[in-house]
């Protein structure tokens, strides 16, 4: 069992898909400029001379001198230095990209320690890319600015840094807004214009500040593929471009253009593995366009919504004839529905759902997306917006239904992502009782936590559904020893079930019954059928010393403080 154990993390950690942010302890200013070199003739002065050709320019000069002579014209007159730009970028048929508008940003983090919820980190800083766009914004990714406590950015060619404030925030999608107060920022820049998805093999450069260097750097490559991607920063899975330009730390934010130089994506993660080279991704311009429309409609960043269901494949003959489907029926099945989401009080487990706003979906869930080419239906959905309605087809019981639906976000049971929100926490008698999400996991366990970390907590993790909207799972972090905890000490990231016989539902309630219990005995029911009882008032009299032991400032967080 622990060879089959260490061998899938060995794999695990040969396969990675990493965000391409450039972290370091310190801030290093350069006032090196991105101008072109000029190169001086050190063997005479004369500045009078053609310019120097590239080989392929060369090349090109040559036949057209063998043509003007075999019909007897006269020798064209030696190109100059614009010429010869025009020509290559005619040749290359393509538009140089506006590398003006693309910025270097500096940023200072202090993330939470959810580990120890009443403390912060030691602050790091990391560099990134960002890109102008129109209305005075400049877009990056989530994770270059996550946990910010500075933003600031620089132009090309520039040696001043300029405070940038940080307007909206997207974990889903993994992009940023910014915007700088003073006007000086803005002169001399073009906004990017953006373009359509690219096709296949269509070339694409990247633009950025990556790691190797302090000024800015061009990478070019082809579309390889066009998918439904797993987005590591915020565990969401939507449209995403896989490149085969290089993509590394710092490249992060940075504008992917095609050959009319219109930006078609944002650089944002790159996979690392044994096998593999050279493999990008980027955020497409549909998740780009719907990020910013989203912020001018709502002010700020509502999310993308999903269908809250879990479903099956129908591909089975014999499964589509048990479901009662007819020949010419596709579709796929519902395993279960998220009891807090609209979609429950119309849907059921067993429905087949036949098609989303009009269009068919097929057996394997995907839908018709381009000119040969299919995609997962959560492409319509995540085309949406919160708070949407759309149209569902569905089969029951052999019969077909149409129903109108409300599309919201999804909220998990362990958060993926604490959305910039301070951990909460609550702590009596040395017991320190925190909530579940995934950077709290990491915390405890590193990167390797789906292999480190409890088992039950991973099943919950993966499997389990809010029956409530405001359900948490809520843990004994730790037990900070003491006296009154004695023998209790080895509890660790144990979810607590019930308190007084009563169930606790998120952390707040739990916080309050024991706030305002009057009973004799405090009973903590925990996994495992294991069950911590210590004595109200001994247990209440003991935090504070406790508290003023550890340089604890509170015995809860600001959240779970009762405000009125």
């Amino acid at each position: 069992m622990d060879n089959r154990k260490q061998k899938r993390k060995r794999a695990h950690k040969n396969k990675t898909i990493e965000n391409s942010t450039t972290s370091t302890t310190t801030t290093i200013n350069t006032n090196q400029h991105d101008n072109d070199t000029e190169i001086l003739d050190t063997n005479n002065n004369n500045h009078d001379s053609p310019p120097s050709l590239s080989a392929a320019a060369k090349r090109r000069q040559k036949k057209l001198l063998k043509r003007c002579s075999a019909n007897n014209l006269p020798s064209p007159p030696p190109p100059s230095s614009s010429d010869l730009v025009a020509c290559d970028d005619m040749v290359a048929g393509r538009v140089v990209p506006a590398m003006d508008a693309v910025v270097k940003v500096f940023c200072v983090h202090t993330e939470p320690n959810f580990s120890l919820p009443w403390q912060r980190k030691r602050q790091y800083s990391s560099s990134s890319s960002g890109f102008v766009i129109s209305g005075r914004r400049v877009l990056t990714n989530a994770h270059s600015v996550e946990h910010y406590t500075q933003v600031k950015v620089k132009k090309r060619g520039s040696d001043t840094k300029y405070l940038a404030t940080v307007l909206a925030i997207a974990t889903e999608c993994d992009i940023a807004m910014l915007t700088v107060d003073d006007d000086e920022f803005w002169e001399d820049v073009s906004p990017v214009e953006f373009g359509e998805l690219p096709a296949l093999q269509d070339a694409v450069t990247v633009v950025g500040y990556p790691i190797g260097g302090d000024t800015i750097s061009v990478t070019s490559g082809v579309v390889s593929r066009i998918e439904i991607l797993s987005y590591v920063h915020g565990s969401a899975e939507l449209l995403g471009l896989q490149i085969d330009a290089a993509i590394n730390s710092g490249n992060s934010g940075g504008p992917a253009f095609n050959d009319k130089g219109n930006c078609v994506g944002i650089a944002f993660q790159s996979l690392k593995h044994d096998d593999a080279e050279n493999i990008g991704y980027v955020i497409p311009t549909p998740v780009i366009l719907h990020f910013i429309k989203d912020y001018e409609k709502n002010g700020a960043y509502t999310g993308f919504p999903i269908l809250s269901v879990e479903w099956q494949k129908m591909e089975n003959p014999d499964l589509r004839k048990a479901m009662g489907m007819k020949q010419d029926q596709k579709g796929v099945r519902i395993k279960r529905i998220d009891p807090t989401a609209p979609e429950s009080a119309v849907l059921k487990p067993s429905d087949v759902i036949l098609s989303f706003d009009g269009v068919d979906i097929a057996n394997d869930g995907t839908v018709p997306f381009r000119h040969g080419e299919r995609i997962g239906f959560s492409y319509l959905v995540s085309q949406k917006y919160t708070g949407d309605g759309a149209e569902i087809k569905i089969l029951r019981d052999a019969a077909t239904l149409n129903f109108d639906i409300k599309l919201v976000s999804h909220r998990r049971l362990i958060p993926a992502h604490s959305e910039g929100r301070r951990p909460s926490y609550y702590i009596i008698a040395g017991f320190v009782f925190s909530t579940v999400s995934v950077p709290y996991l990491r915390s405890e366990y590193g990167k390797d936590y789906e292999y480190e970390a409890p088992v039950k907590i991973l099943d919950k993790m993966l499997h389990s559904m809010r029956q409530t909207p405001d359900e948490q799972l809520v843990v004994v972090s730790q037990v900070l020893v003491a006296d009154v905890n004695i023998g209790y000490e080895d509890i660790v990231n144990t979810q607590i079930l019930a308190f007084n016989n009563k169930p606790v539902k998120n952390l707040k309630s739990l916080a309050d019954m024991v706030e305002n219990c009057d009973e004799e005995f405090l009973k903590f029911d925990l996994e495992y059928d294991q069950i911590v009882v210590l004595q109200t008032k001994t247990a209440k009299a003991a935090t504070l010393d406790i508290l003023k032991t550890h340089c604890i400032p509170s015995a809860m967080s600001d959240d779970l403080k009762d405000t009125n």
